[in-house]
């Protein structure tokens, strides 16, 4: 009711010109609030949250490495005796997450080594992308990794692309996000070469500052590439080093890349490390949406995930405000980059190691595909709220708005202000 009232007094004012000055008396000092907070909190994260959080981790790699160690399971074939554990969406984590080895070598330069016989790739069992990883995407294509439902957030299109996204909230985890899009008179291979090439990559993907491959191996098409990303002003750039490698049936291409433990790259404070990492695709013709029954245009399953070191309500918001604008600049760059395949330009390393591919049956693909229950229906309406998201505060929004109405001098009407819209803040989490 005081809000209301607040309201009403303001809008009785005799001119409109008086009514918006105040609206802005009464709003600026609440989103200086609200942005100096977020800063602040930024800012002032306690060290030792994350030295504790360090050691825990190193204490859980090395109880992993060690049953890892002794399971007498044979390697996954075809591999340059590369194999890993499987890495599960359902609990989204990692399942080895570095961090006394890279403070160790902060000093150290990076490496390069094109033998994968001989480098860190055998030393480092973390660093690939094994055939338990085939086994995750197709249950995730198929969805049968007995994940959560996926909630419909978008449905975009142009002449010549069309765009579904999805997104679902594990309870342990960042948000999961799984999108559809079909290119038109695209084939699979160009459009999987396109996502492989690091080089031509930074024609439109301006978020990307830096790309370099640190091992490879020529037999299986694997990789690990070091990434540095762009990321919005308030925050430090992102570092990743990733696995890759790609799997074909067909003219079905399964293309997994994640986050993997790499002393190629020292760790350091900017740009931070990010590695809970998933972004896996699976590339395949379809029948074009003309009618003509052939199989002229291209789908692109993504299943993606990460932990960037923000928020996950905030990340959650950021994704939906430019999820669009930054998949419109992708149907450009693939048309560019057809045109050049088109006009015989030489093919980069990268693109060269895409069509290294592990090849598979069909019948394999079914197998794995139905190894676990099937996933739940998708839904269109958000879940019910799941205790362990990563929420901001309800009590740190209210002390902030008490705080700040009990230093402003603007009587009844400003305090009503604050504590109303703080309590919409406080709520956010419910609505995101």
């Amino acid at each position: 009711m005081a809000l209301a009232s607040a309201l009403l007094e303001i809008l009785r004012r005799p001119t409109i010109v008086e009514v918006l000055g105040e609206l802005v008396k009464f709003i600026t000092p609440l989103w200086i609030a609200v942005i100096v907070g977020v800063f602040v909190g930024w800012a002032w994260r306690p060290k030792w949250v994350t030295v504790v959080g360090r050691e825990l981790l190193d204490s859980s790699t090395q109880k992993e490495s060690s049953s890892s160690s002794s399971s007498s399971s044979p390697p996954a074939p075809s591999t340059c005796g590369i194999s890993i554990s499987s890495l599960s969406l359902s609990s989204l984590l990692p399942n080895c997450i570095p961090w006394a080895a890279d403070d160790r070598n902060q000093n150290q330069a990076p490496t390069t080594n094109n033998d994968c016989s001989s480098s860190q790739i055998e030393q480092e069992e973390s660093c690939n992308v094994s055939n338990e990883d085939l086994r995750h995407i197709c249950q995730l294509v198929e969805e049968k990794d007995g994940g959560p439902a996926w909630i419909h957030m978008m449905d975009r299109s142009t002449p010549t692309m069309g765009y579904q996204a999805w997104r679902r909230d594990p309870q342990t985890g960042p948000p999961q996000y799984r999108s559809r899009t079909v290119f038109e008179d695209a084939s699979p291979e160009t459009v999987r070469d396109f996502f492989w090439d690091d080089e031509f990559r930074a024609k439109w993907d301006d978020m990307l500052i830096h790309a370099s491959t640190l091992e490879e191996c020529p037999t299986t098409g694997t990789m690990l590439v070091h990434w540095v990303r762009k990321f919005p002003f308030f925050c430090s750039d992102r570092d990743y080093t990733i696995g890759r490698r790609i799997w074909e049936s067909g003219r079905s291409y399964y293309c997994v890349t994640k986050g993997v433990p790499s002393s190629a790259v020292p760790r350091r404070d900017k740009p931070r490390r990010v590695d809970l990492y998933y972004s896996s695709w699976c590339i395949r013709a379809v029948e074009s949406k003309r009618g003509d029954g052939q199989l002229t245009s291209c789908e692109v399953l993504l299943f993606h995930h990460e932990d960037m070191g923000i928020p996950w309500e905030i990340a959650k918001l950021g994704v939906r405000q430019g999820m669009w604008g930054a998949v419109k600049k992708i149907e450009p760059g693939l048309r560019l980059y057809q045109k050049e395949r088109a006009a015989k330009a030489p093919l980069s390393r990268c693109a060269k190691m895409a069509q290294i591919n592990t090849k598979v049956s069909a019948d394999y693909l079914r197998s794995v595909e139905n190894s676990t229950k099937d996933s739940m229906e998708v839904e269109n309406s958000d879940p019910a709220e799941k205790p362990a998201r990563r929420n901001i505060p309800k009590a740190l929004v209210v002390g902030g708005a008490i705080v700040l109405a009990c230093s402003l001098d603007r009587g009844l009407l400003t305090k009503a202000v604050i504590f109303g819209v703080a309590r919409r803040f406080a709520k956010i989490g419910r609505r995101l």
